[in-house]
């Protein structure tokens, strides 16, 4: 497809969209949501809304061959006469799912084989082997971490950093390869503080527990103003940024919009804000004590990594130690002598644990603070006390506190939080994450608007699949690779993206039957894999502190601290992953930035995805995409043999995986050729490098190495 006709593609989705802002299927438009006005009330018409109703598992449609998610897509189909498209190539669909599911490209050699044997086993085989790589992890993770506004800085003027903010990112890696049940993911972020109490006893898994800790790091990715104007206001403005994340990542829903006032659209008054709220009144505020211009909060943002009898031993050891010097001080009489021993008083006083840290939760005791509606969502105007308490349009019982053990340093409100977030019953949280997953390999999801099921929201597409697809996934131990599985071997994922069909296009031109799969961009993490893929450059270490690739002066320049907590990692660590890339709000890397990358500043469960002159540029002119045309270049003449039909053949297999065509072939050695001869004719020294080099650009930066049919 040509650069001209994928922006008439994007135009068309674009306007398609818009057209279903308030329907379901286009060409089916609805009246936008009513504004709702006057003291807050529920009607019917609330309690019926579709998202507020149990999640039921309707039997799907009976169909002669195919899944269940394909019978439902099927019916849908014939209701409006529309007739699906077939298969895409076995080359198309292996690079769909090595991209969907590791965000790499497909090995040259298993395109081959699974042209040579595109049988059903053969692709179950190959979605096995991609569930089972580290990279699914890697891929899966970076979709979450658009979800929570993952940073490892605070924003703002300074831009101060969040201390082993990364921790928190090799979590959701982890929990993405081990298939960590959805159910325990959401727990674990949401109190595993609370829950790491359960596993510190005999036989603790230490690898679990300290998982349990990580997890609420959660809390700690808000942006961060470490000098407001009001300390009490920036601490509602802390809760509220939890509040917005926690309602958009779970539950698909808009609770920020309830602060200041009963909720414009949805059924969620003020008071169900608020009452919500007090679930978090129990955290310790985010603040990094007297750093960075100001510090708000104890300054306890961040947990060592150690279970509770270890710290006790080394608590008491450092006691011991502090005793000795004290009575030393006590018995000195040399000032000299004294002031030194005050000097080393003071640092066992401040000595940090040798263990691991984290960003974590933390909070200030059994005993949470108060909480009132704050009106207008103003911190100095408080109004009526509330109690943690569920959305009163969903009926639900007032949520009940365990008593708490002798010694509990945390409210436990947050674990009862968790229990029902997690809940088969809750009627959210499973269809919002079904709905992500399909979002991921479709290109859109059921529900259009992933992070908002509620009025402003578009309503689902196929409600009953949605339905069974939620169903299913709790009946299945809430197991994502099931899922993804699952939907990765229907017929619908592996169609042709082909839009040829006239009738079709008639009848569904935006394509919400799926009656074929939806051509995507690459997100520009995976386009710069992808590059480091085809160059043989890739490391694939995984884990650890995050990286600082290279910047030029100029990119420096335009933070405020220019340079400042950036520190050039080596050259081989900055291969590695995009997902390891350091994410400091105030400055982000240029390549990725350019093509879309995440807003960390607000919870993101879809990319924009823009195609611009800028990009284009970059993509020609980066250095980091030169470097990679050469590392390319160089892989070429290693790997392949000398003649020149070899090389290009060689060039197409490893960025494309495919030969050229002849007509491709003439015009890459026309390039080669023309490049040579201008280069040696200008007195320049080893055209034929510089020859192959340019070629590695050219085909690097077609649409056919960053789009996937």
């Amino acid at each position: 497809m040509s650069r001209i006709a994928f922006q008439v593609f994007v135009a068309s989705r674009v306007v398609a969209i818009l057209g279903m802002a308030w329907g379901g299927v286009a060409g089916t438009a609805q009246e936008p949501p009513a504004l709702r006005s006057g003291p807050f009330t529920l009607s019917e018409a609330d309690r019926g809304y579709w998202a507020f109703q149990p999640v039921r598992e309707p039997p799907p449609p009976r169909a002669p061959a195919g899944t269940a998610v394909d019978a439902f897509l099927l019916d849908a189909m014939a209701s409006r006469g529309v007739s699906p498209n077939g298969q895409a190539t076995p080359r198309e669909q292996l690079r769909r799912l090595s991209f969907d599911l590791t965000g790499l490209p497909p090995d040259p050699a298993e395109v081959a084989a699974f042209e040579r044997d595109p049988s059903d086993a053969a692709w179950r085989r190959q979605v096995d082997r991609h569930l089972a790589s580290p990279a699914f992890g890697e891929r899966w993770a970076r979709h979450w971490l658009d979800v929570v506004r993952y940073a490892e800085s605070n924003g703002y003027e300074r831009d101060g950093p969040k201390p082993n903010a990364w921790r928190y990112r090799d979590y959701v890696i982890r929990a993405f390869n081990g298939d960590r049940p959805y159910d325990r993911f959401v727990r674990e972020q949401l109190a595993g503080d609370e829950l790491a109490g359960e596993l510190s006893g005999e036989g603790t898994d230490l690898a679990a527990w300290r998982d349990a800790v990580i997890a609420t790091g959660f809390y700690r990715l808000h942006v961060w103003d470490d000098e407001p104007d009001s300390t009490v206001a920036a601490e509602f403005d802390d809760l509220d940024d939890i509040m917005v994340a926690t309602g958009t990542a779970f539950l698909g829903m808009t609770l920020g919009c309830a602060r200041c006032h009963d909720h414009k659209f949805d059924p969620v008054s003020q008071k169900d804000y608020y009452s919500l709220l007090s679930f978090f009144r129990g955290l310790d505020p985010y603040g990094q004590h007297k750093t960075g211009g100001g510090g708000r909060g104890t300054g306890r943002i961040e947990r060592p990594l150690a279970l509770p009898a270890d710290l006790e031993r080394w608590q008491a050891d450092r006691d011991r130690r502090l005793t000795a010097v004290r009575e030393q001080m006590a018995a000195a009489t040399d000032p000299a002598e004294r002031k030194r021993l005050e000097e080393s008083v003071k640092a066992l006083q401040d000595e940090r644990a040798p263990f691991d840290w984290t960003l974590a939760a933390v909070e200030i005791g059994p005993e949470p603070k108060p909480t009132r509606i704050l009106h207008r969502g103003d911190a100095q105007s408080p109004r009526a006390a509330v109690s943690p308490e569920f959305p009163a349009v969903l009926d639900l019982p007032v949520p009940e506190f365990p008593a708490l053990p002798p010694g509990a340093v945390s409210s436990g409100r947050r674990r009862v939080l968790a229990e029902w977030v997690a809940s088969p019953s809750n009627p959210f949280t499973a269809r919002v994450w079904v709905n992500r997953v399909w979002q991921h390999l479709f290109g859109i999801g059921l529900v259009p608007t992933p992070d908002d099921f509620g009025r402003t929201g578009m309503p689902p597409t196929h409600p009953e699949l949605l339905d069974h697809l939620a169903a299913s996934f709790v009946r299945a131990g809430w197991s994502v690779k099931h899922l993804v599985r699952t939907l990765v071997c229907t017929e619908a994922y592996r169609r042709s993206t082909a839009a040829e069909s006239a009738s079709a296009r008639a009848a569904d031109e935006s394509n919400t039957l799926y009656w074929r799969q939806n051509l995507r961009r690459l997100e520009a993490e995976a386009i710069r894999d992808a590059l480091l893929a085809a160059s043989g450059e890739l490391n694939r270490k995984a884990e650890g502190p995050s990286v600082y690739p290279s910047l030029p002066a100029e990119v420096h320049g335009t933070q405020d601290s220019s340079g400042k907590g950036w520190s050039d990692s080596p050259p081989d660590e900055q291969r590695r992953r995009s997902v390891y890339l350091v994410v400091k709000r105030a400055l982000k890397v240029p390549l990725l930035e350019c093509l879309d990358f995440a807003n960390s500043a607000s919870p993101s469960g879809t990319r924009t995805t823009t195609t611009t002159a800028p990009q284009a540029l970059m993509l020609l002119n980066d250095p980091f995409i030169q470097e990679r045309a050469a590392a390319l270049a160089q892989r070429v003449a290693r790997e392949s043999d000398d003649g020149v039909r070899d090389r290009i053949a060689y060039l197409y297999r490893v960025a494309l995986q495919r030969p050229p065509s002849a007509a491709e072939h003439a015009t890459a050695e026309t390039h080669l050729r023309e490049v040579r001869n201008r280069w040696a004719a200008e007195g320049n020294t080893d055209p034929e490098t510089a020859a192959l080099e340019s070629l590695c650009r050219v085909i690097l930066n077609l649409n056919e190495f960053i789009y996937v049919d």
